[in-house]
């Protein structure tokens, strides 16, 4: 059964037929982290590549600017940073980062939430701390009552969003796939000749936006049934065979 499992791992079929992309965009958490949220070295080494031959790789997540920039120069990349669901885009050459909203409103939301369901702690997660567009609750905390208390608060135009990573408050017009948007149209790419990675449903945006779609294995299976791939490795170690896939397919088309 073994044999069996890797031999279809290695010959199925990550892209298209005939395509290759010239833009990957990439998750953080649950996609080049394990479910501790330790990075996955095989997935670093996998990125590195990809930036080596010439493929930008943008990073897409629900995280803070201050933590993606880390992990950004860290891993040597060159495209900007697309941080809190959209929210946040920046790169360090820029004067100044793009926030597509404020903090506020949701920071809001949050502490009255905390008097009116049992269990929510206002200040959230750590990260909080830094954050520019969004507000996010811990992850366990009782998801439906929030979304019901939310649909009946002064702040019911605000978006719920569970990721296995939060559960993030925002407005309404933020999602990566918008936050997407901007970037590709300033950065002059095309959503056509862009792949992305993702595990969880903040990430489906995304997955809508861009051409083609792959999900780790591990992920939600809300993104598992919308992508175009769905990986049999968990986690990061679908980056190896994706990038495999991608660099022969690239340095084919280039002889």
């Amino acid at each position: 059964m073994f044999f069996i499992f890797v031999s279809l791992a290695l010959h199925m079929e990550w892209l298209p037929e005939g395509w290759c992309p010239r833009v990957v965009v990439i998750d953080i958490d649950g996609t080049i982290t394990d479910g501790k949220k330790h990075l996955s070295t095989e997935a670093v080494q996998a990125v590195r590549r990809l930036e080596d031959a010439g493929i930008p790789v943008v990073l897409a997540t629900g995280n803070v600017r201050p933590v993606t920039y880390g992990l950004w120069r860290f891993l040597g990349l060159s495209a900007p940073m697309c941080c809190e669901n959209g929210g946040v885009l920046w790169h360090p050459s820029w004067e100044e980062p793009v926030l597509r909203a404020k903090a506020t409103e949701a920071k809001e939301a949050a502490a009255w939430l905390s008097t009116r369901v049992e269990g929510v702690d206002a200040q959230g997660i750590a990260t909080n701390r830094w954050r520019e567009s969004e507000w996010c609750l811990f992850p366990n905390e009782p998801l439906e009552a929030i979304v019901a208390a939310v649909k009946e608060s002064q702040w019911s135009h605000l978006s719920v969003v569970r990721t296995g990573f939060a559960i993030h408050l925002m407005e309404p017009h933020l999602s990566k796939g918008e936050g997407l948007r901007f970037l590709f149209e300033r950065m002059g790419w095309s959503a056509e000749e862009a792949l992305c990675v993702g595990d969880a449903p903040n990430d489906l945006p995304m997955f809508e936006f861009l051409r083609w779609s792959v999900a780790v294995g591990g992920a939600f299976s809300a993104v598992q049934e919308a992508a175009d791939v769905v990986s049999p490795h968990p986690h990061g170690a679908t980056f190896p065979p994706l990038v495999d896939a991608i660099l022969e397919r690239h340095l084919g088309g280039s002889k």
